[in-house]
């Protein structure tokens, strides 16, 4: 299923995924944000579980903002998965 999520305290807007169980796939950020980082960071984490995303990106962050793109993907795919599962 698709999911889009609006971020908080960074520059992209909001980031778009698949998720299919806890398998992340086709991941964009969008409105914003370093364009090198928000390429990169989809590669990087294309076809992994949740929880792996938790684990490689929860809780980094970018300057005094207190999060990260990364971070807000890990928040915004623990998010989808936790409400996939109440509406199974």
């Amino acid at each position: 299923m698709k999911y889009r999520f609006r971020t908080e305290n960074t520059c992209a807007q909001e980031i778009e995924f698949t998720l299919e169980g806890n398998v992340v796939t086709q991941i964009k950020f969008l409105g914003g944000g370093c364009p090198g980082n928000l390429q990169a960071v989809p590669r990087l984490v294309e076809g992994m579980t949740v929880e792996e995303i938790e684990k490689k990106l929860g809780g980094i962050i970018c300057g005094r903002r207190g999060t990260s793109c990364a971070d807000q993907l890990a928040k915004a795919v623990r998010k989808a998965y936790d409400e996939s599962k109440k509406s199974a």
